[in-house]
């Protein structure tokens, strides 16, 4: 598979992989021995960058990941997340120093590994200056605990903030032909100062893929079931952009999460999306979009036709909202 560049130094697989869903945030995990092979058969197929955090379970996915990964340590890049803790079984954001600290020390032992390929600040915490969080996960770089690092969900202010301290090597973001707001501020900045973006939920959490209409019912424990986007009157009005995929789908006779998958890898050089998979299938498909590609005009009519596009719903429910750093 081809690779790409995140920051001056990470070379990482073109497509790499999402690990969440395995056993978090998608209902019941799947089983663990299954979920064990499906990241080996992604190695074997060319992906190298595997994508986790603490909180994902919490903590069962990083052990996931590194029974998985163990074995072909050497050849991988792992990326995980600091700063969404519990407290009372209640997600809390803590980036304080002492917390990183633990953190670092608790995915390095889940994880099967001395040093973590890429450590992202999960969330920004306002009760703790950026500065402050650079400092110390520059700290743990020049200790060997972490190469690289990054922040998710980080608003343009703090990621200029954190990488004066800190040179920041990635920034995590949802984006997708189903979120495209990274375009008005965020896509500039990084390009402007050289740092990578990792796309998360780049199929729009499924919904590019067509395989989510209005009468799907999500279970309690799928996150979807509480995110606006996804109400039976939205999910009707944004089919529209469904059906822009599927037309393109069917012009360059690839599957609608090639198109989705492929489009992003248009936008920048600089751009890594970690779509999940729980199925062989599934993760043949979206690795396949890595040979597909556009010309100019191509790109330029998709684009025009995105832009007259206008889904309705917001991408977090309120309570998950207020932690977005903007």
């Amino acid at each position: 598979m081809e690779h790409r560049l995140l920051g001056t130094d990470l070379q990482v697989s073109a497509i790499g992989l999402g690990c969440m869903g395995m056993s978090h945030g998608y209902g019941d995990p799947k089983d663990k021995k299954e979920m064990t092979a499906l990241i080996r058969k992604a190695h074997d197929m060319g992906v190298d960058f595997f994508d986790t955090a603490e909180c994902y379970g919490p903590y069962i996915n990083e052990e996931l990941v590194g029974e998985a990964l163990e074995p072909i340590r050497s050849e991988v890049k792992i990326a995980t997340k600091f700063g969404i803790v519990l407290n009372d079984f209640k997600q809390m954001l803590d980036s304080s120093p002492e917390t990183i600290r633990k953190s670092v020390e608790g995915s390095l032992r889940r994880l099967r590994t001395d040093h973590i390929d890429l450590y992202y600040q999960h969330r920004v915490d306002q009760n703790t200056p950026i500065e402050v969080v650079a400092e110390t996960v520059g700290e743990l770089i020049k200790e060997g605990k972490v190469l690289h690092w990054g922040m998710s969900e980080a608003g343009v202010k703090n990621i200029r903030r954190a990488h004066a301290v800190q040179p920041l090597t990635a920034i995590q973001s949802e984006y997708s032909m189903f979120w495209r707001e990274p375009e008005e501020e965020l896509l500039p900045t990084l390009e402007e100062m050289g740092i990578g973006l990792v796309p998360f939920s780049p199929l729009g959490k499924g919904f590019l893929t067509g395989a989510i209409t209005k009468e799907i019912k999500f279970a309690n424990n799928d996150f979807r079931s509480k995110v606006p986007r996804f109400t039976e009157e939205n999910i009707e009005k944004n089919m529209v952009i469904v059906d822009l995929v599927r037309s393109i789908a069917e012009r360059k006779h690839i599957t609608p999460a090639q198109v989705a998958l492929s489009w992003l890898m248009a936008q920048k050089p600089f751009i890594v999306s970690i779509p999940g998979s729980r199925s062989l299938n599934h993760l043949s498909d979206n690795i396949g979009a890595a040979t597909v590609s556009y010309i100019e005009e191509e790109m330029r009519d998709i684009n025009q036709a995105l832009d007259k596009i206008h889904l309705q719903g917001n991408r977090y429910s309120p309570e998950n909202q207020k932690n977005i750093d903007r």
